[in-house]
Parts: C-alpha cells; structure tokens; sequence
C-alpha cells in the first residue's frame, strides 16, 4: 500500500485466503472490469485466534444511474442469506477491489474501510492488481487502517492541528497484513497432475530487457499526483498568509484601540466597551490535511512500484553488460 505501520495492533496477524476466493476475485475483474474500472465485493469467512480465514466472497453488481432503485446493503444480506442456507461460511470479514496501476489510496477507500473497521473489528480490505498479476506475478494485499487513523476518523478532526496533535503521517496510516493462499490437498493433488500432463513448452522470456509500458504509466500517474501535492501546498501556504495577514490586523486593530483608551483616559473619559474580538476576526477555514496525507502515500505507493520495476530490469541489464563482456 502506499504505506505500512510498523507493528500490528490488530487482533488479526495473518490472512488465509482459499485459492477458489482469489480465482472468483481474478474472474470478476475479468468478466466486468475494463482498464481502469474499479470492481468490488464482500469478503466471507471467521476468525480463528490471530487468523483471519477468508473462505468466500462474492462481487457487487454493476449498476448504472438507472438503477436508482438499487439496494446494495439489502443486496449483501439477501446474499449472505442464501449462503447460509446452503451451509457455506456467511460472516462478513471485509471487502475487495481492484487497482489501476496501484492506485487505490483514496478518500473513498479509506472511509469504506473505516466502516467496515468500526462495526466489525477483525475486518480487512484486499487489493487486486490486474496489471502486475499479468505480468506473472500474482498481486493481492491485504490492508487495514492502524489504530491511530481509526481514532482520527472517529473525531472527524483533519484539521492540521488534529492531524498534528495525533502526530500521524502518511506511513502511518494503514498497515499491511502478510497473506497466505491455502488450498485443499486434493486442488494440491490435481495442480500436479496437471502440471505433470501439460505439453505447452515455457516460452517465458525472462531476460528479456525490453521494458513493458508499466513504468512509463506508472511515472505518469506519479507526476499527476505530485502535481495534486503541489495544489494542495500552494493552498495551505495561501491560508498560512491570510491567517498571518489577520493576525497582524488584529494586533494593529488591539494596540489603535489601546491608544485610544489611553487618550480618554487623559482627558478622564470612559474607556471604550469591551468588543468581541473574534467575531471581528473570524480566522480562514484551514484546508483539510487528510486528501494531502492520501496523496503522499498514493506518492509513495508509485515509488515503491517504480522501485520493483525498475530494481528488477537493472539487475537483468546488469547481466547482460556482464555477459557481453566476456563474449
């Protein structure tokens, strides 16, 4: 994710994941996802001491603006309701999405997250990214929000000296839980065979040093974001001035008013009525902090896919430099 706490505080410490839920995941992406279309369902399973056993899952439909009429909580209980009757695992355990290129750190994700989190504390989000499992590498992480973030989302209080008071960044504000994919010993059985009775040759060109367009779109989704940080700077250093603008105001309007009780004073006059300086001097409405802290981690995410990427063809080019060297 776009960052990862250090220790887990939650009562969940690994994630077991059936192979039938991640193929059902993989087949809904397939079947209703284009590009960049982001889908969704319901994670299914129990708790069993620190482990989290993700047994089912099943999609959100798609629907379109005509289908106002569209119940999507009812939806999930009519679904968990026909589980139950057919004796599969029915307790809700979070959700699951795809990404575009990693980019899921959101305002939208985060609080999804935060209401499964808050009514059911065991609960997890796991991240599917279509792209890289393509590449060959299956690519599914789980993340929950750290405790510190869920009591910031609780108080509603993004303001700058919320967050500070908090003392929370971006890498603080989501943990990752290690997953581990679990099959049935007769699936283990039947892979075997089946791997055994295959006569298609591997044609995997795994040193190949031509780059796919992962990077470039990665570093362009990487621009697009520090652009989004640059905005968001130029809108806190505009509130920064215009607040030190009406402090000053308030201080020469404080020190006029102090001369002039002074001068009556003098001349043995009343001084002036108290005023209520805060309503003359309403401070500016501070610009929220919480989309600046999802856009560094979204920042970070990139660097670090940037980072795989780029990590991974430099060792390739680095062998071949060493292999024509000694041609």
């Amino acid at each position: 994710m776009a960052s990862t706490g250090g220790t887990l505080d939650s009562p969940v410490k690994q994630i077991q994941i059936d192979g039938l839920v991640v193929l059902k995941i993989i087949k809904h992406y397939q079947e209703e996802g284009q590009g960049s279309e982001v889908v969704q369902g319901v994670l299914l399973g129990l708790v069993v001491d620190d482990r989290l056993e993700i047994t089912n899952c099943f999609p959100f439909p798609q629907h379109t603006e005509d289908d106002a009429d569209f119940d999507e909580v009812q939806y999930q209980m009519e679904m968990m309701r026909s589980l139950r009757h057919v004796n599969i695992d029915h307790l809700h355990v979070g959700w699951y999405q795809s990404t575009y290129y990693g980019s899921f750190v959101s305002r939208a994700l985060l609080d999804s997250q935060f209401s499964y989190q808050h009514a059911i504390e065991e609960s997890v989000v796991l991240i599917y990214d279509p792209i890289k499992t393509a590449q060959g590498s299956l690519s599914l992480k789980a993340y929950r929000l750290t405790p510190k973030l869920m009591e910031i989302c609780k108080e509603k209080d993004f303001t700058p000296e919320g967050l500070k008071k908090a003392n929370i960044g971006f890498d603080h504000m989501f943990e990752e839980v290690p997953i581990v994919i679990k099959n049935s010993h007769l699936i283990n059985v039947l892979m075997w065979e089946l791997e055994d009775k295959s006569t298609v040759a591997d044609k995997h060109e795994l040193l190949n040093l031509s780059s796919s367009n992962h990077l470039e779109k990665s570093l362009q989704l990487l621009m697009d974001r520090v652009d989004d940080m640059n905005q968001d700077i130029v809108k806190y250093n505009t509130y920064s001035r215009n607040l030190s603008k009406q402090q000053q105001q308030k201080h020469q309007y404080l020190q006029r008013r102090q001369q002039e009780n002074a001068q009556r004073q003098s001349r043995g006059e009343a001084a002036l009525p108290e005023e209520d300086i805060s309503k003359m001097f309403k401070p500016p409405q501070p610009p929220p902090r919480m989309d600046t802290l999802l856009i560094a981690g979204q920042i970070n995410n990139y660097c670090q896919n940037v980072k795989e990427f780029t990590s991974q063809n430099l060792g390739k080019l680095f062998m071949a430099e060493a292999l024509q060297g000694h041609t």
